[in-house]
């Protein structure tokens, strides 16, 4: 039996209010970024031959040939249920109509008389897509990485999974499926820290690629900001941590709901973090009477149980104080179940998904209502926004300047540059400017010449 407290919020100070909100705490920095460090650098010298060692050792698989290839990948989708093929093609269907929605638009504009300026969106040239496996096979990751780097245009996208058991090709069918969908071809069996550094640096069978996405344990979270910080690795789509939600409740919820929604996120892993949040007693009590019934019933109630150890049940006056509680948490993602849900959105600022209503459990977003569930963790939404298509493009900006746009602008880069003791930024100014001068003059002494200047 669950035997959570109940913590009255108001009746604390604000020291223990910020103890009340802190995230369980991760394994030692220290310890993971050396062991993380030494699997990079093993990749990075001796290629696959690290990988197939790491596979041994942590897979327990000894014949790997990393890349899985067409007849493989059709002998696993032989074993796909009609059930699951058809849900994997609605979650598609909807996933894809919301991202497509998010295509940019270039923007050319004149600043000035004769100053043009662009902004110019382009598709990542190659990206890598990191799809957990393991106790949970992830295909609704495949969509929500695979269907945006679709929709972009990207020009290689790569997947990478750990090896499926007893076998490394032995990979769940539902992944191979929802990779076709999206247009992907090339998948590896490699998981891990050593997955993360072959694509940021490339081995012998994996090519390198410019971006990784995806989620993954400590490991693969560590591997992803080593190899974001050096300049031959790759970029990362966000920082991230354990899964956690966070439900703001009140007495007009249906408890079996909440339970059922706080329960859907502690199943993820020991490490993840769930929270309710009310200014109803009742509906806290009545919750954790459903939650011990709903537990009892779940085949990975042992995860759920040791995740719901870092839950916290929050009591307060009234719903602006719950909102306030979840801006300072900054939920990954933030469930509302009250008789205003409406007023209560707008004061809802720090949350990267917020799923709104009784009708609407955290699951549609993992899985099939459209948005993408890949989502910055550990309070880091406060400052990082979900995946979306606009993470698989880079910016870049074009301009052009005409004669005219030279003598509108130039005198004001010459002052500024000059004010900044940068001698020589005033000086391709300049030398342009007295060109234009001496131009305009010998268009005077010889019309003839006029035009030259534009």
């Amino acid at each position: 039996m669950l035997n959570l407290q109940i913590n009255n919020w108001s009746a604390l100070d604000n020291k223990a209010q910020q103890a009340l909100l802190l995230r369980p705490k991760l394994r030692s920095k220290a310890d993971l970024s050396a062991q993380v460090a030494a699997i990079i650098e093993a990749v990075q010298q001796q290629g696959d031959e690290a990988l197939r060692f790491y596979c041994r050792k942590f897979d327990g698989i000894s014949n790997n040939n990393f890349a899985l290839d067409e007849a493989a990948q059709q002998q696993r989708l032989a074993l796909l249920s009609p059930d699951a093929k058809a849900a994997i093609e609605l979650a598609y269907a909807n996933i894809k109509s919301f991202h497509a929605a998010q295509l940019p638009q270039d923007i050319k504009l004149q600043t000035s008389p004769g100053v043009v300026c662009e902004l110019k969106y382009a598709a990542f040239d190659s990206v890598g897509l990191y799809i957990p496996g393991g106790s949970a096979p992830l295909p609704s990751t495949v969509l929500m990485l695979g269907v945006p780097a679709q929709l972009s245009g990207c020009g290689r996208v790569v997947l990478v999974t750990p090896p499926g058991q007893p076998n490394a090709t032995d990979i769940a069918p539902e992944i191979i499926y929802a990779a076709k969908l999206c247009g992907i071809s090339e998948i590896y069996t490699v998981g891990g820290a050593q997955a993360i550094a072959a694509l940021a640096y490339g081995t012998e069978s994996i090519k390198k690629v410019s971006k990784i996405y995806g989620p993954g344990n400590s490991y693969v979270t560590e591997a992803k900001q080593q190899v974001s910080a050096t300049a031959e690795g790759a970029a990362i789509d966000m920082p991230a941590g354990p899964s956690e939600v966070l439900v703001i409740a009140d007495e007009s919820a249906n408890p079996a709901f909440v339970a059922a929604d706080l329960l859907s996120q502690a199943e993820h892993g020991p490490d993840s973090q769930v929270l309710l949040v009310s200014n109803s007693e009742i509906l806290l009590s009545r919750t954790l009477e459903q939650l011990n019934v709903q537990l009892a019933a779940l085949p990975r109630a042992d995860i759920a149980r040791q995740a719901l150890g870092n839950s916290r049940f929050i009591l307060t006056t009234d719903l602006d104080s719950a909102a306030l509680v979840s801006n300072l948490y900054a939920p990954e993602h933030l469930i509302i179940q009250t008789d205003q849900d409406d007023k209560l959105l707008g004061k809802l600022t720090n949350a990267a998904s917020i799923f709104v209503g009784a009708w609407t459990p955290e699951s549609a977003g993992d899985y099939a209502s459209g948005t993408n569930h890949v989502l910055p963790t550990y309070g880091y939404s406060r400052t990082h926004s979900s995946l979306g298509l606009l993470d698989f493009y880079r910016r870049y900006t074009v301009q052009t300047l005409t004669a005219q746009g030279m003598q509108n602008i130039g005198p004001a880069i010459v002052t500024l540059a000059n004010a900044e003791g940068l001698a020589a930024h005033a000086n391709a100014v300049s030398l342009r400017l007295a060109a234009l001068t001496n131009s305009n003059r010998a268009n005077l002494a010889n019309p003839a010449l006029k035009g030259y200047e534009s």
